[in-house]
């Protein structure tokens, strides 16, 4: 079975789809897309997300998890508080036999979410509690880390995570490659097309260790528009250039290494 491209991490119940998530669905398949693993960054996410992957069965696949900041892109944004897990516990087990893994969690260092060692203990004490739910789960991680790589990698290791994705990796390629070593994976946003701040990194990364993304709607190809999973054919083809293999050959590791990752996929793959 030719199971095509996957986007291994994504925001599809994010309200920049909420008009035209038929058609960004389709234009996905059109570019051979198969399956869009969609993430979550705050519990009142948690429906929406299990909504779309009863709607779109086989294509949707469907993670939950609390994101280090709370309040995105609202007035109240801030780093994450161990209450805004209280909500989410127990949907966790309610939908446990849907969920391909747990994320987006992580850690956000930057200065002006986290300004003080309470904001980054508490964010890590977080972490670490969605880390013990997702080895309770049987679950693989989809793992956010920005300003805070070589944290993070370290916490994952000391939690003893063998299967996560470190989405939109920013870090050193030494630090990426501990994780290489731990056996973690990294993907990477259309984004990265825009300048060449990540080369160095792509390079480094065996491609066994790399996955796809698009981190719809956020980080496309063009800064001031909406991002959504068909342009994951840039990502594949940015990666490819770097790497100096075709794009087929991109595509065709990056989606054995996602079926790897997150294994119930195949269970929700339409044969």
């Amino acid at each position: 079975m030719d199971v095509g491209l996957i986007d291994c991490h994504c925001h599809l119940s994010a309200v920049e789809f909420c008009e035209d998530i038929e058609d960004v669905i389709m234009r996905a398949k059109e570019v051979g897309i198969n399956s869009v693993i969609s993430v979550t960054e705050e519990a009142n996410d948690f429906e929406r997300v299990i909504h779309l992957s009863k709607s779109y069965p086989g294509v949707v696949a469907p993670c939950l998890g609390i994101h280090p900041i709370q309040c995105w892109g609202s007035q109240e944004q801030r780093s994450v508080r161990l209450q805004d897990l209280d909500s989410a516990l127990p949907l966790f087990q309610k939908y446990r036999d849907e969920i391909v893994a747990v994320g987006e969690i992580g850690l956000d260092f930057t200065p002006w979410y986290a300004p003080h060692a309470e904001h980054r203990d508490e964010q890590e004490a977080v972490f670490r509690r969605q880390l013990e739910i997702s080895k309770a789960l049987d679950l693989p991680v989809n793992v956010h880390s920005r300003s805070a790589a070589k944290v993070t990698i370290a916490v994952l290791k000391e939690e003893g995570i063998q299967q996560a994705l470190l989405h939109n990796f920013a870090g050193k390629p030494s630090v990426a490659m501990e994780g290489v070593q731990a056996g973690y994976f990294f993907s990477f946003p259309p984004a990265v097309s825009r300048n060449e701040q990540r080369v160095k990194l792509i390079k480094q990364i065996p491609l066994e260790h790399i996955c796809l993304e698009t981190d719809s709607p956020a980080l496309g190809p063009d800064k001031q528009a909406r991002n959504e999973p068909q342009n994951i054919t840039i990502s594949c083809e940015y990666i490819a250039r770097v790497k100096g293999i075709t794009p087929k050959k991109v595509a065709d590791v990056t989606t054995q290494n996602a079926l790897r990752l997150f294994p119930k996929i195949h269970r929700t793959l339409k044969h």
